[in-house]
């Protein structure tokens, strides 16, 4: 990013200090469902042909590297059966829903479809509009190290109405019915892992 970039960005958002996230594998076995996984496509990167990446943006999927299958659909209504995979995935992706009721749909249908003991991984940041800032917008920087490789990207949008704590996710996890399997923090970002009771 230029400098005249970066200048043009700080006019409009407040901008969170670049992090770094390693995304090492993890084990699965069958279809891993990756929530908003168009974009960058890191889960993609990261399995491949073992992904089925689902976004409401068309356009999200197009950008999306090759390898997953790929399918336009609304994370709060799920194209699939119930307990049709074992492991799903959100990889900065739920800072995009806009509301409380968004995020237990999208817990809720991820819980359905999930087999019994199926895990739900999601990295994502604590987004808390600063009292200081008048900016509408926020970006998070990130340095993405995903199969060899190192992407930098960021993700952005209006603030949320609620703050985005680890504790936000957690009680919606736990209002859909997951336990929680693993929890880590890093900075700004974190990391959880989701499990439906066998």
């Amino acid at each position: 990013m230029s400098n005249g970039q970066m200048a043009s960005l700080e006019d409009r958002y407040f901008i969170y200090e670049r992090q770094t996230v390693t995304v090492d594998d993890f084990e699965s076995s069958g279809y891993v469902l990756d929530v908003g996984g168009g974009g960058e496509g890191i889960i993609g990167i990261l399995k491949g042909g073992e992904v089925v990446a689902i976004d409401v943006r068309r356009s999200e999927l197009e950008e999306a590297p090759g390898g997953p299958l790929k399918i336009v659909a609304d994370a709060r209504d799920l194209p699939f059966l119930d307990e049709t995979f074992k492991t799903a995935t959100a990889f900065f992706s739920l800072m995009y829903l806009k509301s409380s009721p968004d995020y237990q749909e999208v817990f809720a249908e991820v819980f359905r479809v999930l087999e019994p003991g199926g895990r739900f991984l999601v990295w994502d940041a604590r987004i808390t509009r600063p009292a200081e800032t008048e900016k509408p917008s926020y970006v998070i920087l990130l340095r993405v190290r995903v199969n060899g490789r190192e992407i930098e990207t960021g993700y952005g949008q209006p603030w949320p109405r609620d703050a985005h704590e680890p504790a936000f996710y957690v009680a919606r996890a736990d209002e859909a019915g997951f336990e929680i399997a693993a929890r880590e923090e890093d900075g700004q970002l974190f990391f959880l892992e989701l499990q439906k009771p066998r």
